[in-house]
């Protein structure tokens, strides 16, 4: 299993853009190994910009499960990495967070995810 955050899945639905990250999608996809973060899933569908994810049915890939204790330690290490003056959006505490707490990569174009990869566990794809 391996998870996507918005960014990534945003490139790979438009269609426009390339790299190594699209090609994991593509695959996690192919072989019904991708998850999304629960607040991946709400991002995306709330987006007014693309017309291709109104075309995409979102709602069959799995989200990630949230487990007992996650809003917490998701505030937790929000709260770490501001303390250390790093960006720490919380969105993106979020996402990490589900996918710390499922122990599975990110897919992402986003480097502020390198802050929880380095001081909270994240692992990236």
């Amino acid at each position: 299993m391996i998870a996507a955050d918005t960014s990534a899945m945003v490139a790979y639905l438009s269609q426009r853009a390339d790299g190594s990250d699209l090609d994991l999608i593509a695959g996690a996809l192919a072989n019904a190994e991708l998850a999304l973060p629960p607040i991946v899933l709400t991002e995306l569908l709330s987006s007014r910009s693309s017309d291709r994810l109104l075309d995409t049915d979102l709602t069959q890939i799995p989200l990630l499960e949230i487990r007992e204790g996650y809003w917490a330690r998701s505030g937790q290490a929000r709260r770490l990495l501001l303390l250390r003056g790093l960006k720490a959006k919380t969105a993106d505490a979020l996402i990490a967070q589900a996918c710390i707490d499922n122990d599975v990569a990110l897919i992402t174009r986003d480097k502020d995810f390198r802050h929880f990869a380095k001081h909270c566990g994240l692992k990236l794809a």
